[in-house]
């Protein structure tokens, strides 16, 4: 066996993923118990932040938008200028046709997932798309549930039928991977300076104090 300096198959990247963004919308996180509401649109607005900047094929979907759950939060639809979002009647999005064309349209083996609430509207697309073949990743701390006990077991039954659970940090690093992609390099650390918490404040007083740069 000898080791060579390349990605494992299982890391991921901008081009062989489609994000969908389920349900960040106002009714159901009126309900969401298993994070505050900051964090989450916090952590909503880093993965959109990201998949718009790497260029990732993103489907933003709601469902009942104007007659019972209220507009999909301004942090992701911000990312997505002019971008339409696909709005059901389903709770699970892998039963809407024109969510499933959209997944077709673009053609990725892979589904990265993230909404509300997880037992629910994440759950259902994630057995979904398993069954038919699809290798999907749940960014867990960008979703959330009614309580701890519904997410964390949403989680746990995701995991268990093959999903791969991520978090909306490591979601925005491993598309970057190496600080020497220097194209992308001032987006993704704008990014985490903006959203990434008290590593985004590290990026600032490392820049601000001493001019340090990871790639070099």
């Amino acid at each position: 066996m000898t080791a060579t300096p390349t990605p494992g198959k299982l890391l991921l990247n901008a081009n062989d993923h489609a994000l969908i963004m389920i349900d960040f919308q106002s009714q159901m996180s009126f309900a969401t118990k298993s994070i505050d509401a900051v964090t989450l649109r916090n952590n909503a607005a880093l993965v959109s932040e990201a998949a718009a900047g790497f260029g990732v094929s993103t489907i933003l979907t709601t469902v009942a938008e104007k007659s019972f759950s209220g507009p999909m939060f301004e942090e992701i639809t911000r990312a997505f200028p002019g971008q339409a979002l696909l709005d059901r009647t389903s709770m699970n999005t892998w039963e809407d046709a024109a969510v499933i064309e959209e997944v077709n349209r673009i053609g990725k083996p892979r589904i990265v997932l993230a909404g509300l609430w997880t037992s629910v509207c994440i759950v259902g697309p994630a057995l979904s798309a398993i069954d038919q073949g699809f290798e999907v990743y749940v960014i867990a701390d960008a979703c959330g549930d009614v309580s701890e006990e519904a997410h964390e077991r949403a989680m746990e039954r995701m995991i268990q039928a093959g999903a791969r659970p991520i978090t909306s940090l490591q979601y925005l690093l491993e598309l970057q991977r190496d600080w020497a992609r220097t194209e992308t390099y001032e987006m993704t650390t704008g990014i985490a300076k903006k959203f990434g918490g008290a590593y985004g404040l590290g990026i600032i007083y490392a820049k601000s104090m001493f001019g340090a740069s990871e790639g070099h």
